[in-house]
């Protein structure tokens, strides 16, 4: 398993059991824990990741963090734990005393869902007030596994954080004032597009109704972008489908060919059944192929791993699947979107058929 799935399915599992966690050590050994194994350090291993690590902090001596990464016997990374519903903006400074004292470069706070990277680029040896990467684990983004992956122990290297830490830190803040300024913008945000638009004096309620119209302008260009890629991403994904069906069904006889037509309404069936079953195989494993009764669904490709079936070919509309008796279960559908009620079904069928790979390779 490479670094992004790893990740990928921690985040899974942390979703999954944070409402039984009730403590911070519960915290620790579910959540951070395997984090840190994730980023190739071994958690057993004292000499690689220490646990409760003393950093005397002024005159309070004994003062203990909850894990230090060492490298060369020294820490490397503080990394400081609370449970997992805690605010961590109420906690930093307490790894900044811890930082302060040490030559660690890079300090770490979590919750075991929200991990905040800091470094000291203001002030030598002083912990920045802002992280310069944070992430969620539970909804991380591809860019930011390639940012986790620099503090992995194979690719670990204090100099090349640190030049992309400054880029980093300042791209994060200006997301983030980008964010507050398209949802709630502020006075000085408004005037600059008003001026631009409004030949009037801007007064007090001129301003106040190009707020509202900045807030509403905003809110509508986003959407708009969001559809057009959407649209942009199902044409590209329609054309790769439609040739994928003209190469199946090329070892058919001719006059079979002629008669086979996939409607627009199957291949969003197919589209759909692919979104569903996204979470449990890799897309590129969900194929199609079209007959003149029915459309069928497949796993690898395979004839024999078949997932479900679309009637779409008359006025009445069925999606039906096979149980573990081979018996065909029909099921009418109102709308493409009753699809996603049977997606335990779906899940269920692929299980079945992993099984009996599994069998089969055994």
């Amino acid at each position: 398993m490479d670094f992004k799935d790893e990740i990928k399915q921690l985040g899974e599992r942390v979703n999954k059991l944070k409402d039984q966690i009730l403590t911070e050590e519960a915290t620790k050994t579910a959540f951070v824990m395997p984090f840190i194994n994730a980023l190739g350090y071994d958690v057993f291993n004292p000499f690689e990741v220490h646990p409760e690590f003393i950093s005397d902090v002024g005159i309070k001596k004994g003062e203990k963090i909850d894990y230090a990464i060492m490298k060369d016997g020294q820490p490397s990374i503080l990394i400081e734990c609370k449970h997992w519903k805690q605010n961590l903006s109420l906690h930093d400074g307490q790894l900044l005393r811890y930082f302060h004292v040490s030559k660690c470069k890079f300090g770490l706070l979590t919750n075991g869902i929200i991990y905040r990277f800091y470094t000291d680029l203001v002030a030598e040896n002083i912990m920045d007030e802002k992280p310069f990467l944070e992430i969620n684990i539970t909804d991380i983004k591809d860019n930011q596994i390639e940012e986790l992956k620099k503090f992995h122990k194979s690719y670990f290297d204090v100099a090349n954080i640190i030049n992309s830490a400054s880029e980093l830190k300042y791209t994060y803040e200006l997301k983030n004032l980008i964010s507050t300024e398209l949802n709630n913008p502020t006075p000085d945000f408004v005037k600059h597009f008003a001026k631009q638009v409004y030949p009037g004096m801007l007064t007090a309620k001129v301003l106040e109704q190009f707020t509202n119209l900045t807030k509403k302008s905003n809110l509508q260009y986003i959407s708009d972008l969001i559809n057009e890629r959407l649209k942009s991403a199902l044409s590209k994904e329609e054309e790769v489908v439609k040739q994928e069906t003209i190469e199946a069904n090329t070892s058919q006889p001719k006059e079979d060919l002629s008669k086979i037509v996939t409607t627009e309404e199957e291949i969003e069936g197919f589209l759909i059944v692919k979104s569903i079953l996204r979470k449990k195989v890799k897309t590129d494993r969900i194929t199609y192929r079209d007959a003149q009764s029915y459309f069928s669904i497949l796993l690898d490709d395979n004839n024999r791993k078949l997932i479900c079936r679309l009637y779409f070919n008359s006025t009445k509309k069925y999606f039906s699947f096979f149980d573990e008796n081979k018996k065909e279960i029909k099921n009418q559908l109102n709308s493409l979107d009753d699809l996603f009620n049977y997606a335990d079904d779906l899940f269920t069928v692929i299980e079945n058929l992993e099984k009996v790979k599994e069998v089969t390779a055994s």
